[in-house]
């Protein structure tokens, strides 16, 4: 069956670089309400590149709400208006026939921006990478039930590492704070027992990291579980908070 197009008007948020001043700049647009919203932005580019002009730079990868990069923040909401829906699945025919579509980066002071919608997301590879590595015995493969963990905990761990670093937690909190990262990134070890030899030296690391990158301290408003693709706790920031008074005393 054969659907119209859907005509809007696009406030897209265009800076040459980190210095310079940006501002929003206005198009239309005709789109398929089957269109995601970065294919829309592929069309646009194309019509942009078409007439001569500087096409508008966005990040993307994988398309399928995995890997993180296409963050943007879509009428005043990180990845848009809809819950646990990252940008790229995003689709035009959440949006009506002539409405305006704000489009702009992720908004935080550890995010500097390098061009339109592209910010640095750099400060998150450097906690992570802070997070250092997991002590275990390699070889041949252990039985499946050597190491016993309960479904309880296991589901806990594999929904901390759901987190696909995009970095909305970030743009949705006031203080900019990462701490939703963190926690994910902290828990998803914490919670197992091969992630226990470097439990606390791990957690020290990476908070120790992230206040280096400039992120801001918790609000405690759920902001970030609010706007977060992947649904993700906070109570993983409290796993974590708890993990790193402990790594004091030890």
């Amino acid at each position: 069956m054969a659907h119209s197009n859907i005509n809007l008007t696009l406030k897209v948020w265009r800076q040459q670089s980190e210095s310079s001043k940006g501002d929003f700049e206005e198009f239309k647009v005709s789109v398929s309400p089957h269109a995601s919203i970065l294919e829309m932005m592929d069309e646009l580019n194309n019509k942009l590149e078409k007439d001569g002009k500087n096409p508008i730079a966005f990040e993307s990868d994988c398309r399928e709400g995995i890997c993180g990069t296409c963050g943007l923040v879509i009428n005043g909401h990180p990845h848009g208006p809809l819950p646990k829906t990252a940008t790229c699945q995003l689709h035009m025919r959440n949006f009506k026939n002539g409405d305006t579509v704000f489009i702009e980066p992720f908004r935080a002071s550890a995010f500097k921006i390098i061009r339109d919608l592209i910010v640095d997301r750099s400060g998150f590879d450097k906690i992570q990478q802070a997070g250092g590595y997991v002590s275990f015995n390699t070889g041949s493969a252990p039985d499946a039930n050597a190491i016993p963990i309960s479904k309880e905990i296991a589901s806990l761990a594999l929904d901390a590492a759901e987190c696909i670093g995009c970095g909305a937690c970030v743009a949705a909190c006031k203080n900019s704070s990462a701490m939703l990262f963190v926690g994910a990134k902290v828990s998803q070890f914490a919670l197992l027992p091969q992630g226990q030899s470097e439990r606390y030296e791990r957690v020290e690391a990476m908070v120790t990291a992230m206040d280096e990158a400039g992120f801001g301290s918790c609000t405690n408003t759920y902001a970030c579980e609010a706007e977060c693709p992947k649904g993700i706790s906070v109570s993983n920031i409290a796993r974590m908070n708890r993990d790193f008074i402990k790594s004091i005393f030890i």
